[in-house]
C-alpha cells in the first residue's frame, strides 16, 4: 500500500498540456477537459466514456497513452463514435461536414461567421455591428453601456448640480 502511494506521487503531474491548453493536474479529468476552449461538460463526459477512462480520477494521474487517446477523440469525434448532434460545428458552410472545433481555431471561426453576417447585412449581423443583444433579449433595462444608466428625477438632478 505504501509503495503504491509513492509510485503515484512520482507519476503525478501538476500541469497537463492537452490540445495546446495547460490544465491543472489536481482537477478531476471531466472538469479538467472543460478548460479546453470548445469542450463542455457533456462533451468531455462523452469523450471519457469512449476512451474508457474513469471520470473521477485526477487529470495529473493519467498516462501519456490516455492523453493521446483523448486528443485523438476530441480532434475527430465523429470518427471515434460521438454522435453528429454533439459536435459544435454542424454542416460547416465551406465543407458541409460535421466538425468539432477547439482552441484558437474556434475563436477565428466565430469571428469569421460574425463578419459574414455583417457583410450579408442580416439582422444578427446588424445587431452584432451595433453592439446590441442578438438573440431576442430585451434591451429596455439591461445591456446598457456607458456612463448614463437609469433615470434621474429633475429634483434630484438639480440637487446634484448645486453640489458640484
Amino acid at each position: 500500500m505504501a509503495q503504491e502511494t509513492i509510485i503515484k506521487q512520482k507519476t503525478f503531474k501538476e500541469i497537463i498540456r492537452i490540445l495546446r491548453t495547460n490544465i491543472d493536474g489536481t482537477l478531476p479529468i471531466r472538469f479538467g477537459l472543460v478548460k479546453i476552449k470548445g469542450v463542455g461538460l457533456r462533451f468531455s463526459q462523452a469523450v471519457l466514456r469512449i476512451a474508457n477512462i474513469d471520470p473521477t480520477i485526477r487529470i495529473g494521474l493519467i498516462s501519456e497513452k490516455d492523453i493521446k487517446r483523448i486528443e485523438e477523440i476530441i480532434e475527430d469525434p465523429i470518427k471515434n463514435g460521438i454522435p453528429n448532434w454533439m459536435v459544435n460545428r454542424q454542416k460547416d458552410l465551406r465543407t458541409g461536414e460535421y466538425l468539432h472545433i477547439t482552441g484558437p481555431r474556434l475563436e477565428l471561426t466565430v469571428k469569421r461567421d460574425i463578419e459574414r453576417m455583417r457583410r450579408l447585412r442580416s439582422w444578427k449581423g446588424y445587431r452584432h455591428g451595433f453592439g446590441l443583444k442578438v438573440r431576442g433579449q430585451r434591451t429596455r433595462s439591461t445591456g446598457r453601456k456607458g456612463l448614463v444608466v437609469g433615470v434621474i428625477r429633475k429634483k434630484i438632478r438639480r440637487q446634484l448640480e448645486k453640489k458640484y
